[in-house]
């Protein structure tokens, strides 16, 4: 009975077992993960600009909505090209002496996924329109905007990044509106944000309780074989040129009734698709989507085809092999 009258006794005891505890279960169970895992090898490392705009990520609160996890079930495929493994986060360091950010892998997706975003969107003009006004590209997203990371000026200073938004969105700004350091900080780490590729030979995880994906036979594809073109329409294209082909005026051009896509000129459409897009001043610049996301010769055919015959548009569609002769001739002048 001394023993629990004796404040010190109970003190020394119970600080004891915690520390004890604490090594067991949480310091050695890290230093092991630490010995036994690594970054992969085609993981690049956080950018000046991208650590920066982590700090902005996490200060915004954009944490408690998205996460960055993929898991391992076919739902989440939308996000990545693999499930995540323990490497996909094995180079995170702390922030400072003081601060650990983790992982940010987060618990709450009420917006998406962020763990492969920036292959998905790439295009600065758009990440930087969305954060100013999410509504002007998601019609009924109800990620709140971030004003705040932007300012309005007469002029456009050397070295400035202007935000072309829609007329309907600027709400009586006479100006242009200016991106602030923070503002592209903060969009250098989405754009950083990328599944590195496995080391060449290594299989990645199956995605599980997949479900069974039939091609598409309409004349929208002109072919049994090919993929779902409006799907991967809305995957790759629609973040811009809106899901009914308009676009924005003032940001992003229209593919309805688009010379474009009306002309019989592939080439120049397959170009536009695998290496973007900066030919008009009055909209802003697209990025190489196709190359980005890796699409094949057939779903770059079947975005086409969609394209050609959506909206009222009646123009010819192609073939995969029209289009993989253009992307192998794309590849090879790259590679010169």
């Amino acid at each position: 009975m001394n023993f629990f009258d004796n404040h010190k006794k109970l003190f020394i005891t119970a600080l004891a077992s915690f520390v004890g505890l604490t090594v067991i279960v949480a310091i050695l169970p890290a230093m092991n993960n630490q010995k036994n895992n690594a970054p992969l090898p085609n993981a690049v490392p956080l950018s000046e600009e991208a650590f920066l705009g982590k700090q902005s990520f996490i200060a915004n609160g954009c944490v408690s909505c998205h996460t960055q996890q993929v898991r391992n079930v076919d739902m989440d495929k939308v996000w990545g090209s693999r499930p995540g493994i323990a490497a996909d986060y094995a180079g995170i360091t702390r922030t400072d002496f003081w601060r650990n950010t983790a992982t940010l892998m987060g618990t709450e997706r009420t917006g998406p996924d962020l763990t492969n975003v920036g292959t998905r969107q790439g295009s600065q003009a758009w990440n930087l329109l969305h954060l100013y006004q999410p509504r002007a590209v998601v019609e009924k997203s109800i990620m709140p905007a971030y004003p705040w990371l932007f300012e309005v000026k007469n002029e456009v200073e050397p070295g400035e990044v202007e935000v072309i938004v829609p007329d309907a969105f600027r709400k009586g700004v006479n100006g242009k509106i200016i991106a602030k350091k923070e503002a592209l900080y903060l969009v250098a780490y989405l754009q950083s944000l990328k599944q590195a590729a496995l080391p060449d030979g290594k299989a990645p995880a199956e995605f599980l309780y997949k479900k069974e994906q039939k091609p598409v036979a309409d004349g929208k594809n002109g072919s049994l074989n090919l993929p779902d073109g409006e799907m991967l329409y809305v995957k790759n294209c629609a973040s811009c040129h809106q899901a009914n082909g308009e676009g924005l005026k003032g940001a992003f051009p229209p593919l309805k009734g688009s010379p474009v896509v009306m002309s019989d000129d592939l080439e120049l459409y397959v170009k536009i698709i695998m290496l973007g897009y900066d030919a008009r001043e009055e909209f802003a610049v697209m990025n190489a989507v196709g190359t980005d996301n890796k699409l094949s010769p057939e779903e770059v055919t079947a975005i086409i085809n969609y394209e050609k015959t959506s909206w009222g548009n009646n123009a010819k569609t192609v073939t995969p092999e029209e289009v993989k002769k253009i992307m192998d001739f794309i590849k090879l002048t790259a590679e010169k």
